[in-house]
């Protein structure tokens, strides 16, 4: 079915055009329902809610320093507590 507007550029198009007349566009590349859900970025239909769900929403894990950053702490703390006296 053709739109009233080109989904890609706007120009007003004709009740039975087959493709705009400005950009070209027609139902292989910017009419078709495949066409428009990639332009506005929605998931596939393939995609699992539930997964989404459990990516998204889990818990975060705490990251610890390894122990060479702790040892490497105590070394400039040191070393600036010998500077001071």
């Amino acid at each position: 079915m053709t739109p009233e507007t080109c989904p890609e550029c706007g120009t007003e198009l004709a009740p039975n055009a087959k493709a705009c007349p400005e950009c070209g566009s027609c139902e292989e590349t910017g009419w078709s329902e495949e066409a428009t859900r990639a332009r506005l970025g929605l998931p596939a239909e393939e995609f699992d809610y539930e997964e989404y769900l459990k990516e998204e929403f889990a818990p975060e894990k705490t990251r610890r320093l390894p122990w060479y950053w702790w040892v490497g702490i105590l070394i400039l703390i040191g070393t600036l507590l010998v500077g001071l006296i």
